[in-house]
This record gives C-alpha cells, sequence and structure tokens, in this order.
C-alpha cells in the first residue's frame, strides 16, 4: 500500500511573486524548519517529500504526516508527496546492506532521492532544487552538493548547494521542533541504519 498525493503541482496557488521557485527536498518536518526559514526571504518554496528509504511505513506516515501538518497549517508552504515505493530504493543499494554509515549505500540513497527531486523540478518549470539533508550531522554535505551539481547539469536546472549546518542550522532545527512540539525520529529512515541504531541502545 502506498502513502501519496496526486502528483498535481498546484504549488502556483502559494507562489504569487517573483522570487526564484525552489523545490526543496526534504525528509522531515524538523530537517525542512531551518531551511526554510533561512531561505524564504528570498525564494518560493515547495516541499518535495520522496523519500523511499524511509522504513517501515509507519515511520514513513508519521513523517510525511509531520511535515504535512508543518507545511499546510504554520509554514503555509506546498508540500508535493510521490508515491512510496520502498521497493525502488531497495533496488538501489543491494549488494550494499553492509555498508556503514555515511558509505556508498548512503551514496546510492541521495542520488536517487535528488534525482527524483530534479527531473521534477526541471518538468514542472522551478527555477532551481535543492535538499535539507546537508543538515543534518550525520550526512557530508560534500557528497550531496557534487551529486545535486551533477544532476542539475543532466537535467537543465541549477542547484543550490549548501552546507546547512552553517551557521547554527542543526541547532535551530532542533529549537524549532522544541517550540513546535515536532516528532523527532531516531535514526536517518533506512531498515539498516534502524538496525544500527538499535544495536547502539
Amino acid at each position: 500500500m502506498s502513502r501519496a498525493t496526486p502528483i498535481t503541482d498546484n504549488s502556483s496557488s502559494y507562489q504569487k511573486d517573483t522570487r526564484p521557485r525552489l523545490l526543496l527536498h526534504a525528509c522531515c518536518a524538523p530537517c525542512s524548519s531551518a531551511v526554510v526559514e533561512r531561505l524564504a526571504a528570498d525564494y518560493a518554496i515547495t516541499i518535495y517529500f520522496y523519500n523511499p528509504n524511509i522504513h517501515p511505513q509507519a515511520e514513513y506516515i508519521k513523517r510525511l504526516d509531520e511535515l504535512q501538518h508543518w507545511c499546510d497549517q504554520i509554514a503555509g508552504i506546498a508540500c508535493i508527496t510521490p508515491d512510496y515505493v520502498p521497493e525502488k530504493w531497495m533496488e538501489q543499494v543491494r549488494g550494499l546492506e553492509q555498508e556503514p554509515e555515511r558509505g556508498r549505500r548512503c551514496n546510492r540513497c541521495f542520488r536517487l532521492r535528488l534525482q527524483h527531486a530534479a527531473r521534477y523540478a526541471s518538468l514542472h518549470n522551478y527555477d532551481l532544487f535543492t535538499t535539507v539533508l546537508s543538515i543534518s550531522p550525520h550526512k557530508r554535505y560534500a557528497c550531496i552538493n557534487r551529486l545535486g551539481l551533477s544532476l542539475a547539469r543532466r537535467y537543465g536546472i541549477d542547484f543550490y548547494a549548501a552546507n546547512f549546518k552553517k551557521k547554527n542550522g542543526y541547532k535551530r532545527s532542533v529549537e524549532i521542533s522544541r517550540e513546535l512540539n515536532f516528532y523527532r525520529q531516531n535514526y536517518c529512515g533506512c531498515v539498516f541504519s534502524a538496525n544500527q541504531t538499535r544495536g547502539r541502545t
């Protein structure tokens, strides 16, 4: 069973202005919050929640519900949600199940999610795209930016390269999450990360 909203980009109703249209790939409300706060003055943002890596489905739904509530009720921005098809993610990382965090499996995961965002942004005439993933202290922003820039060239769209951890970005995301009582997960999302987290507790 998939959890999704139709892929109809009605974000123009949120974006009646002259700011560049930015498609922001997001993994959850907490990570999105500080990034949106930082970029909203300069860009008309649409959130793009494409995360087939998240396991199990109950966790996926929990993160999506929190993000949609934040977008609709607090931030006032559109949230696009493609189909949840975890099988596609498993195909991409097959053979890398034993890789450590921040290894080749994570790079393959980033590429799949960013490629989906780049393709969508190009098809729907966004000016640029980016991702909130670099706000995490557990992720290598240089790798994320290299992938984003490569995909931007492939799909003919600009990529906003950033290290959102800078200027206390991660700290600010934690503060906003506490203020708004966001659900905060304790693992990145995939089944292998979940297993490693359980192994450390």
